[in-house]
C-alpha cells in the first residue's frame, strides 16, 4: 500500500518535466494582465455597489 504514493510522486515529477514552462517575460506580461483585469473588475463591482447604494438611499427617503 505504501508503494502507491511513491509511484504517484514519481509519475507527477515525470509529468512536470514535460510541462512547457513560460519564460520570465511571458510570466510578467500574463501576471500584469491578470492584475489589470482584477483591478478593472473590482472597480466595476465597486461602481455598481455605489450606484445601487445611492439608488436605494433615494428610494428609502
Amino acid at each position: 500500500m505504501q508503494a502507491k504514493p511513491l509511484v504517484f510522486l514519481k509519475e507527477a515529477q515525470a509529468e512536470l518535466k514535460k510541462v512547457d514552462w513560460p519564460n520570465k517575460q511571458t510570466l510578467i506580461r500574463l501576471t500584469g494582465i491578470v492584475i489589470g483585469v482584477s483591478v478593472a473588475m473590482a472597480l466595476f463591482a465597486g461602481g455598481l455597489d455605489l450606484l445601487f447604494t445611492k439608488l436605494m438611499s433615494l428610494l428609502i427617503k
